[in-house]
């Protein structure tokens, strides 16, 4: 599985994994909260499967 996510991507998508998840804990506790793991996961592993069926990649060309 090649990456095809660049830093500042994998970051955004860190971070705003980690905020919408934390909403299952505080704040409405909602079980739709946990869909902030998508982000999450995606940016840990850097590999986005949407980005790929749709050509994209944004990391910087060496």
């Amino acid at each position: 599985m090649p990456k095809n996510e660049g830093t500042i991507d994998r970051a955004l998508r860190i971070i705003v994994g980690l905020a919408v998840l934390s909403l299952a804990f505080v704040g409405p506790q909602t079980p739709w909260a946990y869909l902030g793991l998508v982000p999450l996961l995606t940016g840990l592993v850097g590999y986005c499967p949407l980005y790929s069926l749709l050509g994209i990649c944004t990391m910087k060309k060496a």
